[in-house]
This record gives structure tokens, C-alpha cells and sequence, in this order.
């Protein structure tokens, strides 16, 4: 074991812990989203587009911190499953709009649960609501921080 960079063992990271808890996160989220036949990331996209419709893939990509290169496929595939529409801009052919179709609409009425059922799994694991929001402040104070 090097004793001589401890700054570098991994329990030392702050990076870690969120990154692991990120992906035990996204793993929580699995079942209910299979039921929707969803990847977590096709998730994140229909919350945008289930708070506002009709919007360009760079507002998208700028609202879930994803490059286009990242997030085209991802449009694509859900576009082949029948949950929204990618469209030229009229005003402007460079700009892709992206419209949920009905079917993409209607998922909501299922995915309305999701955030009851992470409690539930979350309280069951003694994480109580008020430490999740005080976190997620937390978070979401340092990514206004860190973006700029």
C-alpha cells in the first residue's frame, strides 16, 4: 500500500462519494423505469419535455448538462419508440424542436408515481425526506456555482 500520496486514496475523494451515490441512485430508479421502458437518461428528457413541450435539443441539452452528441441518440431511440417527434425549426432549419407525441404524453400519468415510490424505498432505508431536500439544495446551490 503507498502510504506516500494518501491526498489520493479514494476515501479521501469528495468526487466519490457522489459519484457512487449517483449510480446507486440511478440503480433505485431502475425498476419503475423499466416498467415505463425508460433509461434513466430518456427519463430525464421526458421531465423537460413533460414540464415544457415543443423545445429546441440545445434547450434540452443545456437543461440536463449533455452534449448534443450525447443526447442525439438518446432522441433518436425515443423517437423510434414512439414518444416524441424531432422537427426542423421553421425559422430556422439548423434548430431540431422536439414534440412528445401522445403516447409520450400519456407516460406521465404512470411516471407520476416514481417520485412516491423512491421515498417509500428511501425511507425503508432510513433516508427521510427532509435530508434529501436539504441535500438536494445543497446540490443544486454548488451546480448554480460551478455552471457559471
Amino acid at each position: 500500500m503507498n502510504t506516500e500520496f494518501t491526498e489520493l486514496h479514494i476515501e479521501k475523494q469528495f468526487c466519490f462519494p457522489l459519484y457512487a451515490l449517483s449510480r446507486l441512485v440511478t440503480k433505485t430508479y431502475k425498476p419503475f423505469l423499466d416498467d415505463l421502458g425508460l433509461t434513466y437518461t430518456q427519463y430525464l428528457v421526458m421531465l423537460v419535455l413533460w414540464e415544457k413541450d415543443n423545445i429546441a435539443v440545445k434547450e434540452i441539452s443545456e437543461k440536463l448538462l449533455l452534449e448534443s452528441n450525447t443526447l442525439t441518440p438518446v432522441l433518436k431511440k425515443m423517437e423510434a419508440n414512439e414518444l416524441l417527434q424531432r422537427n426542423r425549426s421553421n425559422t430556422d432549419e439548423r434548430i431540431v424542436v422536439i414534440e412528445l407525441t401522445k403516447k409520450g404524453k400519456e407516460l406521465i400519468h404512470i411516471a407520476r408515481t416514481i417520485p412516491n415510490q423512491l421515498s417509500t424505498h428511501f425511507e425503508n432505508n432510513n433516508i427521510y425526506e427532509q435530508d434529501i431536500l436539504k441535500v438536494k439544495d445543497v446540490l443544486c446551490e454548488w451546480l448554480e456555482k460551478i455552471r457559471k
